[in-house]
């Protein structure tokens, strides 16, 4: 490689980080090619040739996958898709860990499958911290998973919050943000 190459692109050299950047690079295209489909199925406008009429018009929304694993993501995606799953649940010590925003209502989210692949536009109805006791078997249900009981939503978010964060217990104050959200794309 001659020093020019390593000036264009500073990282070749290191394996396996050029596929990585072009798949980013294919995922965040294919991003931005849902967008355009989504919001104007969604009915969010067209975009103006320069920028947008809007910001939110002309920059793709975050885009996220549920869970922590692909199985999950592709389960949680399909209970959206079905109309079946209408709310999450996030640790609110995540939010704080990763100096990340919490959900605000009318935001979008594109909700990717699995493989990082966009799947869904939802937008935030309603977000609500609240301590993980008392969530209550409306949220539960929104929730969409298993048989929608309190009990069963309790029992497997537990088991996975213990996974994800790393601990044998959860706290006694610990606090989650709940999101209901509305599907947009594709329409049921």
């Amino acid at each position: 490689m001659t020093s020019a190459e390593e000036t264009d692109f500073p990282y070749a050299a290191a394996e396996g980080v050029q596929q990585e950047i072009e798949q980013e690079t294919e995922l965040d295209d294919e991003i931005s090619s849902f967008w355009e489909v989504a919001r104007v199925h969604a009915g969010l406008g067209k975009i103006a040739v320069v920028g947008g009429l809007t910001v939110s018009a002309g920059i793709p929304p975050v885009a996220w996958a549920f869970g922590d694993n692909q199985v999950i993501a592709d389960e949680l995606l399909a209970l959206v898709l079905a109309g079946t799953k209408t709310g999450t649940s996030s640790a609110l010590s995540d939010f704080d860990a990763e100096d990340s925003p919490q959900p605000v209502v009318g935001e979008l989210s594109i909700i990717l499958d699995g493989r990082g692949h966009p799947a869904a536009l939802i937008r935030t109805t309603e977000v609500e911290v609240v301590a993980f006791e008392d969530v209550d078997a409306g949220f539960a249900a929104a929730e969409g998973e298993d048989d929608r009981s309190l009990e069963s939503w309790r029992a497997e978010h537990t088991t996975y919050f213990l996974r994800t964060l790393g601990v044998d217990a959860l706290p006694e104050d610990f606090q989650l943000v709940t999101e209901r959200f509305e599907l947009l794309y594709p329409a049921r």
